[in-house]
């Protein structure tokens, strides 16, 4: 399993995914599931992946092949809007499926591939898209501004109660975080290390770009003050009138 997660504000995007991957308890790995392509003034472009890894590195690496060929159709480099982006994206899975979908199905095995596309092409706004296993997507709004894939269930809470599109990108950020730390909290599945992408919009550079291990101090601070609050505030409010 894994756990990804794409916000889309008014100052640009925050980009984040775990790094595990396990068939079972006795075959865990670490994989990059962050794929950034750009192209200096003139495209910032972020592929988030969950489901079977086999398939969605299968798609990247079409995407690669696609960006160094002459089918301007099929170049992410060339494509002219984010929605374009999304399309392409959409065909390369639909090509994986076409490869790959029957074999799997003998096998007893879902073809499942998703992806977050996060970005910016000069000339329109950053936008931000859900890619699902059909290679159909759907777009962020105002009201929808943040998408996520794999093990999403113990991180989208803090979202609901506190995301707004406002929000500046480094306390998007925290709130991207704390996120990943309820997930992993709950969720073995998901782990350490973090992929982490703040874009600034307009830039049309990656200038914020960290990975988060073990080691690093603020994921600690994270866990330990977050835990620690939710302890004050839970001590904090009232216990019901058992009698009514």
């Amino acid at each position: 399993m894994t756990y990804c997660v794409g916000v889309l504000l008014d100052g640009g995007l925050v980009m984040a995914s775990d790094s595990r991957t396990n068939a079972g308890v006795d075959n865990i790995a670490t994989f990059r599931k962050m794929t950034i392509l750009e192209k200096s003034e003139r495209h910032v472009i972020c592929l988030l992946s969950a489901g079977n890894l086999s398939l969605t590195q299968s798609a990247v690496s079409l995407i690669g092949e696609w960006a160094n060929g002459k089918n301007a159709s099929k170049n992410i480099h060339k494509a002219k809007t984010m929605f374009r982006v999304a399309r392409i994206v959409g065909q390369a899975l639909r090509e994986v499926f076409q490869d790959d979908g029957e074999s799997l199905e003998a096998h007893g095995t879902e073809f499942n591939a998703t992806f977050i596309l996060g970005g910016q092409i000069k000339g329109e706004r950053p936008r931000l898209f859900r890619i699902y296993s059909a290679g159909n997507f759907i777009e962020a709004t105002a009201e929808t501004p943040f998408f996520q894939i794999g093990e999403t269930k113990y991180g989208r809470p803090v979202f609901d109660r506190l995301l707004k599109q406002s929000m500046p990108l480094a306390e998007a950020a925290k709130l991207v975080l704390i996120s990943f730390d309820s997930t992993m909290r709950s969720n073995l599945s998901v782990g350490l290390p973090i992929d982490l992408l703040c874009y600034e919009g307009d830039s049309l550079a990656v200038d914020h770009y960290r990975q988060l291990g073990d080691a690093d101090g603020y994921l600690a601070a994270i866990r330990r003050q977050w835990g620690e609050g939710l302890k004050r505030v839970f001590v904090d409010i009232a216990p019901p009138d058992l009698d009514g």
